[in-house]
């Protein structure tokens, strides 16, 4: 490790490295720039680590930034980098573990994870053996230092460190020696330790199972430990092992439940976060629910006290402000994303009338618009967003309310006799606090108890509508949300008159509460009435002329941020009550406030998503009417299309090129698929006039690398070949090659494979023979999807009305497979509601039938 800096180069880099803290923006730039060029230089991060670990007079910020660069630098360019330069780099890097000042050492721990996440643990046999080596240093620097890369390395190669190398099984020795550091008098090091053994819970570690009894003996030593982090920690731990083994557990849980009890109510509101976590955790564990059960009296109490504003969230949320006129600053608004389109049918029987995104609970993802599915299991914290979206970050209020909607949805009715007195006393309290915590808890079981609630919710509704008039904007912000949970039942009145009046109180209330003078009351009141208007539907049309009246008004008093959530609302009412939107009155109303603001937004800005969103959903709902406002949108969409595509075939051609940003592509074809929902054979002009030619960009748009891309150009391929397929026929020959690859039996892509299977149920019906030597490819992928029962409905219906009308084109070919598909066809189109693709569907199994009658 002979190498050294020539100084002139090592000042120059010293000099820009200073320059990249400069508070100029122009200066930042150029520097950033001119160390993107130094990649060139072969030993090029032999200076910055240089620069790390051997210039102890050199600033400290500009040692770590030195160090932050060469991490960035092993990431992009890993395999560019010499070897002779990659071994001074790791030499010198474990060296600056030991290092004095915190910033370098800890620095230094992120180049040593980049390094093993970039190329593995078996790329440098050294590091781990050297980084438990220094854990028993005398000076403890050191060991906080290695501790502090071990972490990393812990929770980004766990599953390499369970792993057999040659003998050597590197968890083995780890877990034993992090389970001697839990009794370290440094808390530091206790919580590395802490860290570190998590991340092999995790994974099943055998080799900390093997330690598990020395495991939790010292997480119940250190539940009393003085240090609130150490503490939060040892509940995080009981919590992950809660999740992964909670037969570990079972012989300990009645110490656990007091522990996690007394934790819950901690003032450090950390601990008591993850303390809370256990309860969730504890309720969604099905083994469980029987020894969960005989707590519940404890444990409900403290939730619902957990439930209550803290004085810190109070300072925070400003409560009282009429700020209505304050303009939002960037930072309030959340990024947006676009989900791309998915066809799906409305059910019969019981759930008619809704779309599969508002049936009964049916335990798939159907009514998911993003096919990759959602990462997030915790649909709770999504549906708290609007009422309590200023603390976005995951708190002890949203836990505790998750964990009594868990609770609500595990005991059901059961639950009630525990919930509702508490919940009860609450909501009459005069402690608005109080009562604004015992209406968000109403709301957190109007799913799991909805059963046992409906003999209260003839006193709790008027309750809900007349707290919207509280004088504290947050107890009238959490009304809002509460009571659009209960509008299925709203909406479900028998006595048609009662029904009505009570739909007109909350229209009434509800609009009241987008005009307000309180921002956060003006969004929870505006999307509660979009919640409301899913399930109300076609009973609002009485009430049209004053929710457009509302709506407009809003457009003139709404700041940036409840704009974007006014036209979701708009967007929705189009979508529920259809074409009893196309009146000359109510689109007067509506469409030059929406196309002012169309006009005042660029193509490169993400409030246009909720924009076209609401554009599509409008044009739909009008139908033919809405062609006097259809060019330019349609125009305009082309060329966001087009440059989108032609932006991406230019960066897989060019690596240092910006990527495009696919939600703008995906929400444009989007709404192009609305328009031509919408216009029909109206759109025709529009396709004809397309420049580049539509067929063209759909056929790219087909053959994206994103999937949910491709979702959405198989929607507009559908819908075209809905309302014009005489565009689409001459094209047959290389569009059918590509929907067959998409209809996947494994369904990975589920929105692709759906919307693509629908595509081909409306071409079979008007394509006829042209499509016929594609229809055994065809089965071979959709009846493996019909004999599933792990997909989505919306899949399962789609594929069922595709095989039943490519009946329609060779009944005698598909015949020739009834046996194996009859039973699991005739169910995924029992629950359907009759509509013309259900009947095309069954006319082509008819035919089917006809042709092999002993198929059935």
């Amino acid at each position: 490790m002979d190498w050294a800096p020539q100084q002139e180069g090592l000042q120059q880099l010293l000099q820009l490295l200073r320059g990249s803290i400069s508070p100029d923006n122009a200066t930042q730039t150029a520097v950033q720039e001119q160390l993107k060029s130094f990649n060139a230089i072969p030993d090029y991060n032999n200076y910055l680590i240089y620069i790390l670990s051997q210039m102890p007079h050199e600033d400290v910020s500009i040692r770590a930034i030195a160090g932050l660069v060469l991490k960035n630098n092993i990431r992009t360019h890993y395999e560019q980098i010499q070897p002779m330069v990659l071994e001074y780099v790791k030499h010198h890097c474990l060296q600056s573990i030991s290092d004095a000042d915190p910033m370098v050492r800890s620095t230094a721990g992120i180049i040593v994870t980049t390094l093993v996440a970039r190329a593995g643990l078996a790329s440098w046999p050294q590091v781990l053996p050297r980084l438990m080596e220094l854990l028993d240093s005398p000076q403890m620097h050191t060991v906080e230092g290695a501790f502090g890369a071990l972490e990393k390395i812990c929770e980004d190669s766990t599953r390499e460190l369970d792993a057999n190398y040659q003998g050597f099984h590197p968890a083995s020795i780890m877990v034993p020696k992090f389970i001697g550091f839990l009794r370290s008098e440094n808390s530091k090091l206790r919580v590395y330790a802490l860290l570190c053994l998590k991340q092999f819970t995790f994974i099943h570690s055998t080799a900390l199972f093997a330690h598990v009894d020395d495991y939790l003996s010292s997480l119940f030593m250190l539940a009393t430990d003085t240090h609130a982090d150490v503490r939060k920690n040892v509940c995080h731990a009981l919590v992950t092992m809660l999740e992964v083994r909670p037969e570990t557990l079972s012989p300990h849980l009645g110490n656990i439940v007091d522990y996690m009890l007394h934790s819950t109510q901690e003032e450090d509101e950390a601990v008591a976060l993850e303390a809370c976590e256990f309860w969730l955790t504890f309720a969604e564990q099905d083994l469980l629910r029987d020894q969960l059960q005989p707590y519940l009296p404890r444990v409900i109490p403290v939730l619902l006290k957990s439930m209550v504003y803290s004085d810190m969230d109070i300072l925070t949320l400003l409560d009282g402000e009429e700020d209505a006129s304050v303009p939002d600053r960037e930072e309030d608004i959340k990024p947006r994303h676009h989900h791309a389109k998915q066809h799906e049918h409305a059910q019969g029987g019981a759930n008619a009338g809704k779309t599969n995104g508002q049936a009964e609970n049916e335990g798939d993802n159907s009514n998911n618009n993003n096919d990759e599915g959602d990462d997030d299991d915790d649909d709770y914290d999504d549906d708290d967003e609007d009422e309590d979206d200023m603390m976005g970050e995951w708190n002890l209020r949203k836990c505790a309310a998750a964990a009594i909607d868990v609770m609500s949805n595990v005991f059901e009715n059961d639950i009630l006799d525990v919930l509702l007195p508490p919940i009860k006393e609450k909501i009459y309290s005069q402690d608005w606090k109080e009562r604004e915590s015992g209406i968000l808890a109403l709301g957190a079981i109007a799913e799991g108890c909805i059963e046992g609630m409906y003999p209260h919710l003839p006193t709790v509704v008027p309750f809900l509508l007349q707290a919207l008039n509280d004088s504290n904007p947050l107890v009238r912000s959490i009304a809002c949300w509460t009571l659009s949970r209960y509008s299925d039942w709203i909406v479900s009145i028998q006595d048609a008159t009662e029904r009505r009046n009570l739909i007109g109180a909350v229209v009434e209330g509800l609009m009241r509460m987008t005009l307000d003078n309180n921002k956060r009351v003006q969004g929870a009141g505006c999307s509660a009435f979009a919640i409301f208007e899913e399930e109300a539907t076609e009973e609002l049309v009485p009430f049209l002329d004053a929710i457009i009246r509302n709506f407009a008004f809003a457009f003139s008093k709404y700041q940036r941020k409840n704009l974007l959530t006014l036209l979701d609302a708009i967007g929705t009412l189009a979508d529920s009550v259809g074409s009893e939107l196309n009146r000359p009155e109510f689109v007067e109303g509506l469409m030059p406030l929406i196309l002012k603001k169309w006009q005042q937004l660029p193509d490169d800005d993400r409030d246009l998503f909720a924009l076209l969103e609401s554009l599509a959903s409008i044009a739909v709902a009008l139908g033919a009417n809405f062609q006097p406002f259809a060019a330019p949108i349609w125009e305009r969409s082309v060329r966001m299309v087009s440059q989108q595509l032609m932006q991406a075939q230019a960066c897989a051609q060019d690596a240092t090129l910006e990527l495009p940003d696919k939600d703008f592509l995906i929400v444009s074809l989007d709404l192009l698929s609305g328009l031509v929902q919408g216009l029909g054979q109206h759109a025709e002009p529009f396709i004809m006039a397309s420049d580049p030619p539509m067929l063209t960009l759909m056929g790219m748009s087909m053959q994206d690398s994103s999937s949910e891309v491709r979702q959405s150009a198989y929607a507009l391929l559908g819908d075209m070949t809905v309302c014009c397929f005489d565009h689409i026929k001459p094209h047959l020959q290389q569009i059918m090659p590509i929907i067959v690859q998409e209809i996947d039996p494994r369904a990975e892509h589920v929105g692709v494979c759906n919307n693509a299977s629908w595509s081909v149920g409306e071409i079979a019906i008007r394509a006829g023979n042209v499509i016929q030597e594609w229809i055994n490819p065809l089965l071979e992928r959709l009846i493996p999807l019909v004999m599933r029962d792990d997909i989505p409905r919306s899949l399962h219906e789609n594929s069922a009305v595709a095989i039943g009308r490519l009946g329609l084109v060779n009944a005698s070919i598909v015949a020739q497979h009834l046996p194996t598909f009859a039973k699991s066809w005739c169910n995924a189109l029992m629950s359907m509601q009759d509509d013309r693709e259900k009947e095309t569907a069954f006319l082509g199994m008819c035919q089917v039938i006809q042709a092999n009658p002993n198929g059935m």
